[in-house]
């Protein structure tokens, strides 16, 4: 009886044992890199020079950044401020082109126009506040001015 004459390879040759002892060395490497990094910063000097996270943040590492504020949040805002250094009635008048310019704005003009009459009842009291009202957002600013002085 014959044997079969296939030759095998070399034991400790292949490419699985190259990868392998690659995997070796490196691993250990990147572990303790990463885990270095990932170490809270120690200040030795004791005068710590910024913020100082740890594990138990977690509120912290589980939070998001804060996203910049929505256009009619800003166009809110801004218009509060408007109606602080001026009247009203720019107020109202730059919130109608604001909406005119940019429809998508139109499903906030009346929580807008609301708060700029209750901003205008602090300033200007009831009788002056209503006195600015015009029928922007379906008369939602004269629905302010009644809802702050109520």
């Amino acid at each position: 009886m014959k044997h079969s004459t296939t030759q095998q390879p070399p034991r400790g040759r292949g490419p699985a044992r190259r990868v392998g002892r690659s995997l070796a060395l490196v691993l250990p490497v990147v572990l303790v890199l990463s885990g270095t990094l990932a170490v809270t910063r120690v200040s030795w000097s004791g005068n710590p020079t910024g913020p100082v996270l740890t594990a138990a943040d977690s509120a912290v590492s589980d939070s998001k950044p804060a996203a910049p504020p929505a256009p009619h949040e800003v166009l809110r805002d801004r218009l509060l401020a408007e109606l602080q250094e001026e009247d009203p009635a720019v107020a109202l008048t730059h919130l109608q082109e604001a909406v005119n310019g940019r429809p998508s704005l139109a499903r906030h003009c009346v929580s807008i126009a609301r708060a700029l009459g209750r901003a205008a009842v602090q300033i200007y009291g009831p009788t002056r506040a209503q006195s600015f009202a015009r029928p922007v957002c379906d008369t939602a600013y004269a629905t302010g001015v009644a809802a702050a002085h109520s």
